[in-house]
């Protein structure tokens, strides 16, 4: 297109910094490194559909009279166990090259599903590991509430959201203050 405007105007054409010195001589103008984002969420941050979002959940509390206190928000979570990332370091000045950190090894997956109420209200977290089997000594001095699951890959599977409803049902069912 400025190859076009450029030729109407029998200029020569647009050279490869034509568009860096263009932004660098128009105040108005900047650059800035731009990130994929996914059209989902996108459309979750749509002023309109928010609106609409809290008009149905003001609707629903009063039609079954439904009270702050009673309600939950609650997020599962992956992370991978042994996996460092790279992050600025404050080393001696000596140490300087030394700016590695050495990583386990270990790959393995965990998921964490964590709960709080309106009312500030947390639950105990409910943990799920890779594996088959849990090892009581490897989680020596943990909060007895705490829910340590396994499943084969560590991410949730059906029996263990059904064990999360249970966990949940039990934390919350004596806090209850209306009807639900």
């Amino acid at each position: 297109m400025t190859d076009k405007l450029l030729d109407e105007c029998a200029s020569n054409p647009v050279g490869k910094n034509w568009v860096d010195n263009f932004v660098k001589r128009t105040p108005e103008l900047r650059t800035c490194w731009s990130r994929p984002y996914n059209h989902r969420r996108a459309a979750c941050e749509d002023l309109a559909a928010i609106q609409r979002w809290f008009d149905l959940v003001k609707s629903i509390k009063e039609r079954w009279g439904i009270v702050d206190d009673d309600i939950y928000n609650f997020g599962e979570t992956g992370f991978m166990m042994g996996k460092i990332l790279s992050q600025i370091v404050i080393i001696s000045s000596e140490g300087y090259g030394k700016k590695k950190r050495i990583q386990p090894g270990n790959r393995e997956w965990v998921t964490v599903i964590q709960g709080v109420g309106a009312s500030g209200r947390r639950l105990p977290p409910f943990v799920v590991f890779a594996g088959k089997v849990l090892i009581d000594v490897w989680f020596q001095n943990l909060p007895t509430d705490w829910v340590l699951e396994v499943s084969p890959n560590g991410r949730t599977n059906n029996q263990l959201a059904l064990a999360w409803l249970e966990h949940f049902d039990t934390h919350t069912k004596s806090c209850t203050v209306g009807g639900y």
